[in-house]
Formats: C-alpha cells, structure tokens, sequence
C-alpha cells in the first residue's frame, strides 16, 4: 500500500487490521458502519469527499455510513472530517485539548489522522481527519478510502477494491508531511480522439462536450492522487472551459486550482474565445482589443484560486504575432508582463505578487529567456521538456534564489513533430525518474505540470509522477524499480502483482526502444524507408511482444471476474495492443523484403499484418463498446481521423496479403531492399549498468537507473544536483570496465547515451574515458544539436544518440576501460568497440562481455 506520510507516534499505525483488538477503530463492525460527521459551515470540498469516502466503504463493506452534519444520536464510533479553522467541531476539539493540530497548523495541503476514545457524550471512540486546508482535509479523507482498499483509480480504471466483512483501523495517528512541490496536476490536451467524443456521447451527452460531470471526475482523480491543478482541455473541439460557468464551480467546489497552457494567457481559451480574426491578437497592431479580452476573464475569475499563465504566443500554440525578430519580442513581453500584472492587480489582489503567476518558455520562447528576458522575480518559470520526455533547461544556483522559483511543464503524451505519440502511454517510469529528480534537485519546486493527452491509458505514469511531485522522496535510485510492484500489488493483490510487473516492465522496455506511435522510421515529408533493424533483430521483437502478449492474457484469464475490467484497461489493452501494432507494421515490412526476393513467406508477413490491424480494431471496439458494460463509448482511438495532422504522425500500414502471392505473377519488379545488414566487423559491446567497480567523487557517484535503457539498464551520476568536474582523476565519480580483446587491432568506441539536453546550456553531453591508464579524454556529444533540429528527432525517436572516439590500438588480451563524470545530468546506456565501422544501430549490437 503506497502512504506518503511521516509518522509522528512510531509505535502506532493507521492500518486496516484482519481482527479487532481493544482501542481499535470501528469503521464497519457487525453489520454496522461508523457514521461520518462534518460541520455545515466548513468547505464544499469538505462534504464532497465525506460522501465520497461513504460511498468508497460501501465498495468495500457493503454498508454505507451515515454522513451527518449534526451530533444527534450518533453512532458509537464515528469519523469527524473537518479544516481547521472552518469547521466548528473540529476546532471545538481543538479547544477542548482533544486534538493536538500543532503539527499541520498554517502548513500547506497538511492533514493527520488519529483516533482518539470519548470526543464527546453518546460516542465511545472517533477518528478524527483534520486538514490545514480544504485540500489538505480531503488528502487526509481520501488517504483512508487508500488504507481500506480503495484505489484512486476506482473509477476512472474501474478497480475494484476487495471486499470485506468489516473494516477495522489501528489505533494511532499520522501527520502528513507539505508536499514536496507545491502545485501538482495535469493538462487534459488533445482530446479528440477520446476524451471529448466519450464525455459528448458517453458521460455527459446532456452537455454534449466535455464539461461539469467529466470535470468533476477529473477533480476527484486529481484530489485521490494528492494533485491540486489542472489546466483544462482547450482544443477546438471542446467547449472552452469558462464558457460554462458550471465548469469554474465545480472546480471551486473540489478545491482545484486551475491554470491555463502555456499558450493561453491569462485563463484565455485562444482557439474558441477570440473571436476575432486570428491576426488581431496582435498586442503591436491591436493592445487595446486584446488587453479588454483579457480583463473580462480576469474579472470574471478573480475571487477563484487560480495559477494565470502570464506572456503571449499566437493562437493554437502559433509563435507570437507582431515582433519579426528577438530584439523586438524581448521587449514587447515584458510589456506584456507589465499590463498582465497591472490588471492581476485590479480584479485578483492590489499586491499582484501575491497572486501565483507562471511563464513557460516553451519552444521559441525559450530562447528569448536565456536571451535575457526580464521576468518579474515572483512569477514562477515553468521550464518545458522537448516534448518527449527530456527536460529542456535547469535553472542555476544564482536563478534558484528568484522568489517566485521554478517548475516543470512535462509529457508523456503528444501531438506534434517530429512523431505524435497519443495512443499507449510507453513512457518508463524510470524516465519519468530520472528527469524529475533532476527538476527537484535543481530547485524546480513550485509547479510540476503533467501532459496526459486525453487520460487513459495513461494511469500508471500520471500516479507515478504525482507520487514523486507529493513526495519527492518516496522513490530513490535504489528502489524505483519497485514503483511497478507496488502499483500492481495495490490495484490486483499480492498474488499475481510480481508477474503483473514483470509484463510492465518488459512493455516499458519495449516500448521505450520505440514507442508503438513511432514504428515508421521516416519523418513526414521525407523520402518513405523501412525500419533499421536487422531481420534477426526484428523477429526477436515479435517474439518478445507474443511472449509478453501471451503473459499478460494468461493472467487475464485467470483473475477474478471483479478485476478483469481493471486489468484489462491498467495492463492488457496496451501490452496486446502495442504487440499487434508491431505485428502490423513489421509484418507489412517482412512481407515487402521476402516479396523483393522472391520468398514464399511474404504472403503469410502480408496475412500476420493484415490479421493484427483488424485485431487492433476488435480490440478498440472492445473497449469502447463491451468493457465495464459500455461505460467507456469512445473512449479509446487506435489513431487519428485519416488526414488529420499528416504532418506529425504515422501511417499505419494497410495492405492486401493477395498484393504478396508470388504464384499470381509471372514477373516481379525486384524491390530495393535497404534492411541494415548484420555487422561483420569484431565487436565488444558492454551494458552500462555491468562495470566492475566504481569510485565516488566529492559526494556523488554512478548509480544504476532500473528500468531504463534500450537492451538493460543505465547509469547516471547522483545526487542529480547540477555539478561538473574539472578533476577527473581524483574528483571526479568514476566506472571502471574489464574487457579482453581476441586479436589485436584498431578500434572506435562509441558511446550511446540517452537523449537528456544538457544541465549547463550549451555544453552538449559530456563524459571523459581512458583506456588502460591512459590521460583521460573528453568525449562531447550533440553540443550543436538543437530541439526540433533533424539530428535531435532522429535521437528522441530512438531513444539514443552516441558519440564515438577516434581510433583506438587495443593489442591482444585484457583491457580496462574508465569513464568518467565531466558533468551530472549524462546518462549511458551502453558502451561498444568495433574494429570496422560502427552501424547505426537500432538496439546497439547484443552484449558480448558482462563483468
């Protein structure tokens, strides 16, 4: 059971027990079930998750408790949920000395949760949930509906919490520690596809477009998760969020922030709130227009807790219009920044640095910060990924002292060049990980955004990243690898959660060596080519896929019928899914190359692709139309609608098995066969993660990352405070590997690294080695390589981009090897030496010496 808190009686513990003991807590007991006791004057958030932890035991005991706002014949054990300062019984306990608060009081989002015996006449025994603030008490509720067996994917996976005939909590009392990073939440973004057309058709057809009910459940999530912001969906398609006044209210209830995207100043909806020409929202040619539509949302929102995103681009995510060049841009935002500010202080707070504010500068932007962009020092900078999963900028120690501090704006799913990836979330974990360590570690504390498409099946890496956003410190280097083990255990039981993760984890893996949205290995635009990979190298992927495939139907089939909606959404669907994918592209492409040469196997490849897209097809029908009894209608889309987008997404190959029958033909155009053929030159290939041994340096040192890499594991440098090294022999963290070489000869190694962009701008990826003893020399990989440029898609499509050493005599017999750390932030994943020229791998050759 995951539980982010500190423990303030050590000897004590909140847990849900088998048996009952004497100074345990009653919740469900002999057929009768606790009452649940607020206060009428305390917070709307505060009645909607009492109610919600009624219904939660009622999943689990079939009895639901009585929430009740008066004392009047109260039950003998009863939950008393209340906010300090705002609810009456609450601080009547307070008062009284029942409670001692002093840990949680004027802490952010804080709770604890006690039993204490005789809070009042009538009641033998309460447990007491008590937060600092609204959010802080619901954490608190929702912590317990955890503690009983409730998921908080309970109803957006359908996760059925075991059933129990009473439901007895130990004695104790815990207080929660402030989150780690203060605001925490995700962008419901690109929503066509499923999100929007199930909450139009599905949810909430009354509506007719994602609005109050679909948000309201998006809320819930965010408060089971312990998150407490979202930006709202903001494609054409969807009603524009405050276009609906429900909308706004509901979050209000819940106690949610909202902000808005980076694109979207000032809680403006761009694409359906201008109405005017897309030209006008030029602050040059039209300040006067464009300053009025931004007040009107200010004054209409300003008594909500909000985050405005301050600065200005075009719309629809379009580069700013006015300025043609840097010089004039730079000025013209922090203009920008003075009217946005000057009416954040006429509708929100006379102090406009009291009003949280962020500034994202995302893509071009970027590049006018470290231009020297002036940003008012109490505005949060939220620093983007490259939109695959690598954190683009690291503030510096002098940066980290802004007040306004610094945040993360983070994807694990995207529409946009090179490749959009909006179907299966294929994102590691372990990724997720390793940058965000490197986001906390550097001081970017105060904002952690997550782009989650349209939400599933996305569930598992949006738990993960709030878990690290709540508690920075509930993973390590030594244990993330357990996050997957303990998921499962949660969601399926014990029993079968060591398999459930083992299957996730090799789905990751796969995954991450290329992601099911990216099989085609040509760019739009580009002259059409198949994949790199060798044949031997592409069938073994089919057989890994089938053997996990055939894993994760096996244990489908035997769970019980009240988990197999849940696992079926949490692990089949994108296990069987991404390996029919595969199946269909790569056995369009085998049927091709043995078509070319004659082989009468091309028309069973051309037959296996064909049977795989109509499976994709079976499956999303499955899952739209069967599963959870049509609860999901339209929720799940294989792909885009044809013609959409063309510039930034695959084709997913569809072809006839008769265009592959060799005995219909009497002649046969041969056809260009451009697989990589298999390397022929002596090679040494070494995984990262199997060194011999290893030396600290000034506190840091190598550590192995567990789940990431293209063929094993990582290693990287940690703790992942930004630091270099300008001694490499004494001061710097080092890894030594023992290698032997069967004949003598000249040798290029090359390096691969995972694509993460550089923690010092412009120094590129760096990481010294010596052979033997030898000096040690720098090696430096993409210095020049900027996002969006053509070298920089090549690496994030293959999760990989390598540097290579000059030539290197390696006589007969053993040899060490020794890398050095020049900076933190570098990740390596494997190491290779050739006597010919170095292929462009797909996987990199197989390992041939482990140590």
């Amino acid at each position: 059971m995951i539980f982010c808190l500190s423990i303030t009686v050590p000897a004590q513990a909140i847990e849900l027990k088998a048996k009952y003991q004497p100074g345990d807590f009653k919740l469900v007991y002999g057929k009768q079930a606790a009452d649940i006791l607020i206060s009428a004057d305390d917070l709307k958030v505060v009645s909607i998750v009492a109610n919600d932890l009624a219904t939660d035991v009622e999943r689990v005991a079939n009895i639901k408790p009585r929430v009740r706002t008066t004392r009047d014949d109260p039950s003998k054990n009863i939950v008393i949920i209340g906010t300090l300062g705002k609810s009456s019984v609450i601080d009547d306990l307070v008062k009284r000395g029942k409670i001692d608060i002093s840990r949680i009081k004027n802490k952010w989002e804080s709770f604890q949760i006690e039993t204490i015996p005789k809070p009042f006449p009538g009641v033998e025994n309460a447990m007491i949930i008590a937060g600092s603030d609204g959010r802080g008490t619901a954490f608190g509720v929702y912590e317990l509906s955890q503690r009983i067996g409730v998921s908080p994917w309970v109803w957006w996976a359908d996760v059925a919490p075991d059933k129990r005939d009473r439901v007895v909590i130990s004695r104790g009392k815990y207080t929660s520690s402030e989150p780690s990073v203060k605001y925490r939440g995700i962008f419901l973004n690109d929503e066509d596809w499923g999100l929007q057309p199930w909450a139009a058709k599905t949810l909430e057809p009354e509506t007719g477009n994602i609005g109050p009910k679909t948000y309201a459940r998006v809320c819930e999530l965010l408060l089971r998760l312990k998150a407490n912001t979202l930006w709202p969906a903001m494609h054409d398609v969807s009603t524009p969020f405050n276009a609906n006044p429900a909308n706004r209210q509901v979050a209000d209830d819940y106690a949610i922030v909202m902000g808005s995207s980076h694109a979207e100043p000032m809680l403006r909806n761009n694409v359906g709130e201008w109405k005017a020409k897309p030209e006008e929202f030029n602050f040059v040619t039209n300040p006067a227009g464009v300053t009025d539509y931004w007040e009107q949302r200010v004054k209409e929102n300003g008594k909500f807790e909000n985050i405005y995103t301050i600065g200005m681009r075009g719309i629809h995510d379009s580069a700013i219009q006015g300025p043609k060049t840097q010089a004039e841009r730079i000025p013209l935002l922090e203009k920008i920044f003075s009217v946005q500010r000057g009416l954040l202080s006429k509708y929100v707070n006379s102090d406009a640095e009291k009003v949280p504010q962020i500034f994202c500068p995302y893509k071009e932007v970027l590049a006018d910060y470290r231009a020297g962009l002036n940003v008012p020092d109490d505005v949060t900078i939220v620093f983007p990924d490259d939109n695959f999963g690598y954190i683009r900028q690291f503030p510096n120690a002098e940066e980290q002292k802004r007040k306004g501090g610094f945040g993360v704006y983070y994807h694990i799913s995207y529409l946009g060049r090179p490749l959009s990836y909006l179907w299966l979330n294929s994102t590691p974990p372990a990724l997720v990980f390793e940058e965000m360590s490197k986001a906390y570690a550097n001081g970017m504390r105060n904002l952690w955004i997550l782009n989650v498409g349209d939400l599933k099946p996305a569930e598992i890496g949006i738990e993960f990243f709030m878990q690290m956003a709540y508690d920075a410190n509930r993973w390590n280097v030594g244990d993330v690898d357990q996050y997957l083990k303990t998921w499962e255990s949660r969601e399926f039981g014990d029993k079968d959660a060591v398999e459930i993760a083992k299957i996730m984890d090799k789905y990751y893996r796969l995954g991450f060596q290329r992601k099911p949205e990216h099989l085609q290995w040509y760019i739009p635009g580009e002259k059409p080519r198949k994949s790199d990979l060798t044949e031997d190298e592409t069938l073994e992927r089919l057989r890994d896929y089938a053997s996990l495939r055939k894993r994760a139907e096996d244990v489908y089939a035997k769970i019980s019928s009240e988990k197999k909606d849940a696992f079926y959404e949490l692990v089949l669907y994108p296990v069987r899914s991404a390996a029919l994918a595969n199946e269909r592209f790569f056995g369009a492409e085998l049927a091709a190359r043995h078509f070319a040469v004659g082989n009468g196997d091309s028309m069973n490849w051309a037959e296996r692709s064909a049977a795989a897209d109509r499976a994709i097809a079976a499956d999303a029908h499955y899952f739209n139309d069967t599963l959870a009894n049509g609860k999901w209608r339209h929720i799940m889309s294989p792909e885009m609608t044809p013609g959409q987008w063309t510039s930034m997404r695959t084709v997913a190959p569809k072809i006839s098995p008769s265009e592959f029958d060799l005995s219909k033909i009497e002649e046969r155009k041969v056809l260009v066969d451009n697989f990589r053929p298999e390397p022929s030159a002596a090679m040494i290939s070494i995984e990262a993660e199997h060194f011999a041994s290893k030396t600290a340096g000034d506190g840091f040192s190598w550590q192995i990352i567990r789940g990431l890499g293209k063929t094993g594991d990582s290693v990287s440098v940690f703790p992942t405070t930004a630091q270099t090294f300008a001694d490499l022999l004494t001061g710097s963290p080092s890894l030594t590997y023992k290698f032997n070489v069967a004949t003598a000869g000249d040798f290029t190694a090359q390096l691969y690294f995972l694509p993460t962009q550089p923690m010092f701008t412009g120094t590129g990826l760096r990481v010294a080695f010596s052979i033997d003893g030898g000096q040690p020399q720098v090696l430096t990989v993409d210095k020049d390589t900027e996002v969006s440029s053509a070298k920089w898609a090549v690496n994030i499509l293959n999760e990989t981009t390598a540097g290579t050493t000059s030539r290197l005599h390696l006589e007969k017999g053993a040899h060490i090897l020794r890398l050095f750390a020049v900076e933190t932030g570098v990740v390596i994943d494997k190491i290779v030496f050739s006597t010919g020229e170095l292929p462009t791998s797909y996987f990199g050759p197989p390992e041939t010496l482990v140590h």
